[in-house]
This record gives structure tokens, C-alpha cells and sequence, in this order.
């Protein structure tokens, strides 16, 4: 598991932990059932405070992504198709809402936005 610290982003380190590993899990880069390195192990990797990284696992395990085995360590949770498609559902409403701003700011509107998107998919679907 590969998890990279930027101190100069103003985002917590706990929620780049968190959001690091989730996208690792959703990708598949990390499996049903793979343990995740102990608390302690990733503090000290990462040179951060256990509680830190306790946060990260907590928000993981609270949003279904892992599971904690007393006594074993922190687990990758089987995952759940319908979790996996609100979270993609969230972000393509992110995406667009994004889109809609910018568009907004170069005078589109959202039959412009609908052209533009027919365009781009056409032939790949």
C-alpha cells in the first residue's frame, strides 16, 4: 500500500489517509480481505500521530470499506456494489456540478453541455 503525505496541502493528513485508501480499494489496487498495515505501522511509516491514523481506519470501517478483526488488524471489506455506486454517483454529480460553473462563467448553457457530451460518447458506448 502506497500512501503519500502532502504537509503543505491544506486537506488534514487523516482525510488524505482515508481518501488514498478508499481510492486504492475502489480501483481494486487493494483486495477483498488484504490487511492493511497496523495503526501503529502507518504512524510510524508516515511519521504521524497513531491517532491520526486511528481517524483515517475509523472513517474507513464507519463507511464500509474495511472491517477490524480484534487481536488481527484492519481489514479490505468485500465490496458492496451498491456503496461502490453511490460513491460514483456522488462524484459524477461533483463532476457536473463543476462542469455547470465553468460553463456558466463561458457563457454555455446546458444544451451546449449536452452537445458537447453527445460528442465526446459518441461511438463509445
Amino acid at each position: 500500500m502506497n500512501i503519500l503525505i502532502d504537509n503543505r496541502n491544506g486537506t488534514p493528513i487523516y482525510d488524505q489517509i482515508y481518501t488514498q485508501i478508499k481510492s486504492q480499494i475502489i480501483s481494486g489496487e487493494l483486495s477483498e480481505d488484504e490487511m492493511l498495515p497496523s495503526i501503529r505501522n502507518l504512524a510510524k511509516e508516515l511519521r504521524i500521530s497513531v491517532i491520526t491514523t486511528k481517524r483515517a481506519y475509523d472513517e474507513l470501517e464507519r463507511e464500509g470499506f474495511i472491517y477490524t478483526v480484534a487481536g488481527k488488524g484492519c481489514f479490505v471489506a468485500a465490496k458492496n456494489t451498491e456503496l461502490l455506486r453511490e460513491e460514483n454517483l456522488r462524484q459524477i454529480e461533483e463532476h457536473i456540478s463543476a462542469i455547470m460553473q465553468l460553463a456558466s462563467s463561458c457563457g454555455l448553457g446546458t444544451e451546449d453541455i449536452i452537445e458537447m457530451i453527445r460528442y465526446e460518447t459518441e461511438g463509445n458506448f
